[in-house]
């Protein structure tokens, strides 16, 4: 099984390379990097705990296809296998980053306390998690377990400091998500929303902490990270950043995930010196590529299910259900959004299964939904990632971080439909 998991390893890796060979080589080389990442699938499917939710999607997407052929719907072979190929990359590419961009290890023995402690160690996982994703959740609340089961203020601060990033980071899974779907977006008028959101979320959370006797705010005890190791994630950005002013036509999806990489090749080498980077990437591609099975296995087959259903909505010539799409309709999507979230249903789905469909509208808009969407739910659904991360490592009940947390998706549903109607007047629609 080591050397089956090894393999899938390898293939999943050389689905990263294929990938962005043939962005800037040969397009059509992008159906092997994606025929690499399946095979790598199905070689770790049976290692999957919980896969009923896959299978489901799985053969829905048979059935839909079944029926697009005995009507005659066109049907894209390449985009079912592809879709969300880029998006895996980048999933792939920033996985690579948590070997040079994790801090070094705390060395206090007496922990900070009080409100200074919880904004500096909320800033911490919020800003590291922008770049080396949910690896800056576990290495705070590791730390918090140590001392004992994770208190409602600390399960408070790590899902909202982390599913926050959401809103704006671009080297989070739900931005790739969005340039997936929404090309053609205004990447300013996204982060410029997305900081103003994630700075409410911030001062929601901290008014709430410190209103409440309940949290205990002034005996809080953090872990604030060390600020200097930002120096890596920042420089990722100003890399990406600089390269796009110049070559603007390069998907900045590709130059997150090609940058990562490199800056990983680049780094790791200078840290741990040539033999320990060597060992480092090996164990790394054999050993954590693979644990990426959920994640890559739900966008692959989530892929499958949106072209499949898309698939059966254009063969049917079905219009749009509404003449414009605005402020008011991105605010009912929203809603149906986290419903979905809710009861089950994850953001990736969703998005696969009405991105094609709502291709003509107004793209920033509804990128904006999308990451609000994501977002507001990875906080608060018991079936988000986060939360099942949390409830599987932690011993954490999920009922009891959606109490902890439904009030706060809430008052940010009516946040962002307030930002939907003030960025639909700028848009002018």
């Amino acid at each position: 099984m080591k050397i089956l998991t090894s393999i899938a390893g390898l293939l999943i890796f050389f689905s990263f390379l294929f990938t962005i060979f043939s962005y800037f080589y040969n397009p059509q080389l992008l159906i092997y990097a994606s025929l690499a990442a399946w095979l790598a699938l199905i070689i770790l499917f049976t290692s999957i705990v919980k896969k009923k939710m896959l299978l489901i999607l799985f053969f829905l997407s048979l059935l839909a296809f079944i029926i697009s052929l005995l009507n005659g719907f066109e049907i894209d072979f390449i985009k079912v296998f592809t879709v969300n190929q880029y998006l895996l990359t980048l999933l792939i590419g920033v996985g690579f980053l948590r070997l040079i961009a994790i801090p070094k290890k705390d060395k206090q023995n007496k922990l900070p306390i009080g409100k200074e402690s919880f904004f500096k160690t909320y800033l911490g996982v919020h800003l590291f998690g922008s770049v080396i994703n949910l690896s800056s959740l576990v290495l705070v609340a590791d730390k918090f377990y140590k001392k004992g089961p994770l208190t409602n203020t600390q399960i408070i601060l790590l899902t909202r400091a982390f599913s926050s990033d959401a809103y704006w980071s671009p080297f989070f899974v739900a931005f790739a998500a969005v340039l997936t779907y929404t090309p053609n977006l205004n990447a300013s008028i996204i982060f410029v929303n997305g900081l103003f959101l994630a700075l409410i979320a911030f001062l929601i959370t901290y008014l709430e902490i410190i209103k409440n006797k309940e949290f205990k705010i002034d005996e809080f005890k953090g872990y604030p990270l060390s600020f200097d190791s930002l120096y890596l994630p920042l420089c990722l950005a100003f890399l990406v950043l600089l390269t796009n002013h110049y070559f603007p036509q390069i998907k900045v999806i590709v130059l997150v995930s090609s940058f990562a990489l490199l800056l990983t090749l680049f780094t790791l080498p200078i840290k741990k010196g040539f033999k320990e980077a060597i060992k480092q990437l090996n164990t790394h591609i054999s050993k954590e590529l693979p644990n990426m099975k959920m994640e890559m296995s739900l966008f692959l087959i989530a892929g499958m299910f949106g072209i499949s259903i898309g698939s059966i909505l254009i063969g049917l010539n079905l219009s749009l259900p509404f003449e414009v799409f605005d402020w008011i309709i991105a605010s009912i999507l929203l809603a149906i959004f986290i419903i979905l979230a809710f009861v089950g249903i994850h953001p990736i789905i969703t998005i696969a299964i009405i991105g094609d469909f709502l291709s003509s509208v107004n793209h920033t808009l509804l990128a904006v939904t999308f990451l609000m969407a994501w977002s507001t739910t990875v906080s608060t659904s018991p079936f988000s990632g986060l939360n099942l991360t949390i409830v599987a490592r932690y011993k954490v009940e999920g009922s009891r971080i959606f109490k902890l947390n439904i009030k706060y998706a809430l008052k940010m549903y009516i946040i962002c439909v307030l930002c939907l109607f003030i960025l639909s007047s700028y848009l002018q629609i």
